[in-house]
């Protein structure tokens, strides 16, 4: 171990510099001084042999023999991490540590209801819970990074065939309005109303936004005719928008459950048309698994949906058949399961997790 040209202390500090973008927000990410972080620099590189940074500008730039070591360390640290939780997991669970990921909405208003619960059980053990977009998720998943996770996006192809990805529970868009609007009064509208309401939603580069506007699409509603008058960079702000008469949005029904309990918002539906989207819980496969992450797979998660889940710790052959069949068995589970509202099912049951 005496021969290896770098430590795992000079790892992080790469990666944090890579990351900050700059030797002073890696130290102060760090809690070292910025001399301390400069000086472990200089011994990597001249032990390495190669300059890892380009000095020039006023951002730390990685050179070509930097971007490599750090695609290397971030698999080491990777590595290591598991294996510290590996070792923890052989004092059961009275420690250790779950890491559990999810996308923007679902991070939002559904896991904290799953962690709470699960944190009922094992109070000793300690609980992560990474918010990011679906395909910064799923990455961190395959990267070993994050234990399991729940998305409300698609799966990048070239994952597809990494991840078991397993349809989890339906979740349903749902049409809000003031609760003083001229057509709350009415519990079912047509779909040509959609075209003469006033939208806000959420920024046109947005990945809910994207996600939001295909489900649309696939429900048989042209996005193009929707008249959208404001766009705005969060959920919570949306809601607030419509409350205050500002327009309608479509929203998941698990980020108003409080507002239609409080009678604050309108939930209107439309003649023949349910909006719903495909919640997936993604894991690696490959990876180690905790026996926190078996705890929450088997005990939390079954409660928040009525699928049968089938999480296997098999790996997967990595090939193009393998990449096939997980597309066609995603479908066919999607085809046949039962829709369900994740935030109106069993969690319900469960106030104190809230």
């Amino acid at each position: 171990m005496s021969d290896l040209p770098f430590t795992l202390d000079q790892l992080r500090i790469l990666k944090a510099i890579a990351a900050e973008g700059s030797f002073k927000r890696a130290a102060d990410s760090l809690y070292v001084s910025q001399p301390a972080v400069s000086l472990q620099v200089q011994n990597l590189e001249r032990q390495l042999d190669v300059p890892l940074f380009d000095r020039g500008g006023r951002r730390a730039q990685l050179t070509e023999a930097g971007h490599l070591l750090l695609s290397y360390g971030d698999r080491i640290l990777s590595l290591c991490q598991e294996t510290c939780r590996a070792i923890e997991d052989l004092q059961s669970l009275q420690g250790g540590t779950l890491i559990v990921g999810a996308s923007q909405t679902t991070g939002t208003y559904l896991l904290p209801r799953m962690i709470g619960l699960f944190r009922q059980r094992y109070p000793d053990v300690a609980v992560q819970l990474h918010v990011h977009s679906t395909r910064r998720t799923s990455w961190s998943v395959a990267n070993g990074q994050v234990d399991l996770a729940i998305i409300g996006g698609e799966v990048l192809p070239e994952l597809q065939d990494v991840l078991e990805i397993i349809p989890y529970a339906e979740d349903e868009l749902a049409l809000i309005m003031p609760v003083f609007h001229p057509l709350s009064s009415q519990e079912v509208i047509q779909r040509e109303d959609l075209y003469k309401l006033k939208f806000i939603a959420l920024d046109s580069q947005s990945t809910i936004r994207k996600v939001i506007d295909q489900v649309l699409t696939r429900s048989g509603i042209e996005t193009r005719r929707l008249k959208i008058e404001m766009e705005l960079n969060s959920i919570e702000a949306i809601k607030n928008a419509v409350q205050s008469g500002l327009g309608v949005a479509f929203v998941s029904i698990s980020a108003i459950e409080k507002e239609l309990q409080m009678g604050v918002l309108h939930r209107t539906k439309i003649d023949s048309v349910v909006v719903n989207r495909t919640l997936s819980a993604i894991f690696n496969p490959n990876r180690y698994r905790s026996k926190a992450a078996e705890a929450f797979t088997k005990e939390i998660l079954p409660q928040f949906t009525n699928r049968v889940l089938d999480f296997t710790k098999n790996s997967k052959p990595k090939s193009d058949g393998s990449k096939a069949s997980a597309k066609s068995a995603t479908g066919s589970a999607e085809a046949a399961a039962t829709a369900v509202n994740p935030s109106l099912s069993q969690a319900n049951a469960h106030p104190s997790s809230s």
